[in-house]
């Protein structure tokens, strides 16, 4: 017999706010208390750039999209949430500039007309300065660059993330509305694609789309004779998107003035325009587009 106006456990729908047995049901004492509520920011798509490990060239592609999304129309955020190591405003050419305010919000840094940025790198006094912070902190953080900092409307939040899959990661998803899923950066041998595959794998356990697999440095740009060599093989992203059944947005080459337009602060979109560098992450740009929009 159950007192009157409580379900029994048969009649029981999980939605324990406001239900007269959550005091005592075991459902309700084995739910997290306290999740933080999502910011409220007008965007439409936030997508996340993840690698399994460092040095596949992952802030590059972030940097790049992002580009190629505001030069194409799209109202583009820019967000750096690789905190102890934010090297956007390098990359970017803007490193000298500081977040200010506007009445009781943050101004991002505007690059163009439809891309803003905000990164960490913004509010350190030094390039030197490290940042020696735990989880509580840079989720604090997160939620700053989020619900704090006056974006405007946006169709597209790239969220450019630290190597692997730690607070940062998790911070962003818990807190961001209309998290469309990642972009998985990986180079093409074994050793890199092995970790991308484990940084697919937390997304999926995390109930998110793996929008698709980027291969970055397939193969170098010669700089003489421009023809292609398979320096660390080709393929390997390729191969995993196939193994994950999700798509494949394209190949990076190696490109010697991608590297050069990275550390002179001018994004290589914009400095080699119709080279066929350019074309390759124009292709992946067009096929995110594709996949988000499906």
């Amino acid at each position: 017999m159950t007192d009157k106006g409580k379900p029994t456990p048969e009649e029981c729908d999980q939605q324990c706010e406001g239900c007269p047995s959550a005091a005592t049901c075991d459902t309700a004492k084995s739910k997290p208390a306290g999740l933080p509520k999502k910011a409220e920011i007008d965007v439409k798509h936030v997508i996340l750039v993840l690698s399994g490990k460092g040095g596949v060239g992952k802030s590059t592609v972030s940097v790049n999209l992002a580009f190629s999304l505001a030069a194409h129309g799209y109202r583009t955020g820019l967000m750096d949430l690789d905190i102890h190591g934010p090297n956007l405003p390098k990359m970017l050419g803007i490193e000298s500039q500081r977040l200010t305010t506007l009445g009781n919000m943050i101004e991002p840094i505007r690059v163009t007309g439809n891309l803003a940025v905000v990164s960490m790198g913004f509010l350190l006094p030094d390039i030197s300065t490290p940042v020696i912070w735990r989880g509580p902190m840079k989720m604090s953080a997160i939620s700053q660059f989020l619900s704090e900092v006056d974006w405007g409307p946006l169709d597209f939040l790239v969220v450019d993330l630290p190597p692997g899959t730690g607070d940062e990661a998790l911070s962003i998803i818990q807190l961001a509305p209309n998290v469309r899923g990642a972009v998985i950066v990986t180079t093409p041998q074994d050793v890199a694609t092995m970790d991308a595959l484990k940084a697919a794998k937390f997304v999926e356990k995390l109930d998110l789309p793996v929008i698709g697999i980027v291969e970055n440095m397939s193969g170098l740009v010669c700089p003489h004779c421009h023809e292609e060599i398979d320096l660390f093989g080709r393929g390997g992203g390729k191969k995993i998107a196939e193994q994950l059944g999700v798509p494949f947005l394209g190949s990076i080459p190696l490109d010697p003035e991608m590297r050069k337009a990275g550390d002179e602060g001018r994004p290589f979109v914009i400095r080699s325009k119709d080279s066929p560098t350019w074309k390759s992450v124009d292709a992946v740009m067009e096929e995110l587009v594709k996949a988000v929009e499906e």
